[in-house]
């Protein structure tokens, strides 16, 4: 397979975002849905609204996001939507909780846990594409969350985020953590429900960003998380979801900064590239990569 690119900027900035996105020649064309992670009250390394408005109002696109399976300020629509509101992601973009209204089932092709399904938010249908604008940092469960993650448990509704992380046993929010010790099956059935995302939309539909700041071991999830150790790194852009989150992944293993260690260890804990491998195995791209730099 030919190398994927993947685009490269320093400029963590709005103009800086805009430019690494038009490095791509991607038109996203008619209703566009933009997922983010809007952030788990408390904690403050999600992405700056003032970051991503230019981009997002670019688009015309809606800011889309889905309740949570844990049971924080952002499990049910009201507080979502106060949480969203509080981080002023209304001020700049419609918002839209896509599970407000319940969720539905698109299949997965080729998968061995979800038994051939992954459940997201019916507002799904409302889109004809979507860019993943998602914060590149650690994760205590997955080890990293970039685009994979974002598309994966991200997009799942709060019933499919439950049946992501149990490997498809159930779909209820409290039931699942009785069923979370198979650590590669989680990250398997995130790759899993990946395919069925980018199988639903057409990958011609779709792009990816991650935003390498705020570098902490912990999610935007996380409603006290752990302080960066290590620098900001930049933003990448690719149309290839597996190549962004490898080059990412290396970026950090390779970096020469001092402060990495705790962030690497997190990584190579919860086995964290065998989401990658696994998404690569089922067709979503590649582990091969080119940096283009566009500064």
């Amino acid at each position: 397979m030919e190398k994927a690119k993947v685009y490269f900027t320093k400029d963590i900035s709005s103009d800086g975002l805009i430019k690494v996105y038009e490095a791509l020649n991607r038109e996203l064309k008619g209703r566009v849905a933009v997922k983010i992670s809007t952030g788990e009250p408390g904690g403050h390394h999600f992405l700056n609204p003032n970051l991503i408005k230019g981009l997002v109002t670019k688009l015309n696109g809606t800011i889309v996001e889905c309740c949570t399976a844990y049971r924080g300020k952002r499990f049910d629509v009201e507080s979502h939507y106060q949480a969203i509101k509080d981080h002023g992601f209304m001020d700049i973009a419609p918002c839209d909780i896509m599970d407000e209204e319940g969720d539905m089932p698109i299949p997965v092709v080729g998968g061995k846990h979800l038994q051939g399904v992954n459940y997201v938010g019916t507002h799904i249908k409302n889109y004809d594409s979507m860019l993943m604008l998602s914060h590149f940092k650690g994760h205590a469960m997955g080890g990293f969350g970039g685009a994979l993650k974002n598309m994966s448990i991200g997009v799942a509704s709060r019933n499919g985020k439950a049946w992501i992380h149990s490997v498809g046993i159930t779909k209820d929010a409290d039931e699942m953590w009785h069923h979370t010790n198979d650590q590669d099956g989680f990250l398997e059935s995130m790759a899993e429900a990946d395919k069925a995302v980018v199988d639903y939309f057409g990958s011609e539909n779709m792009a990816y960003i991650n935003v390498a700041n705020n570098l902490s071991i912990d999610c935007d999830c996380d409603s006290n998380p752990h302080a960066p150790e290590m620098a900001d790194i930049g933003i990448f852009a690719s149309l290839d979801p597996v190549a962004i989150d490898q080059c990412c992944y290396d970026q950090i293993m390779n970096s020469m900064d001092q402060g990495k260690d705790s962030l690497v260890n997190r990584m190579l804990e919860k086995h964290a590239i065998h989401t990658v491998e696994e998404a690569q195995k089922l067709g979503l791209g590649t582990r091969e990569y080119e940096i283009i730099n566009i500064d």
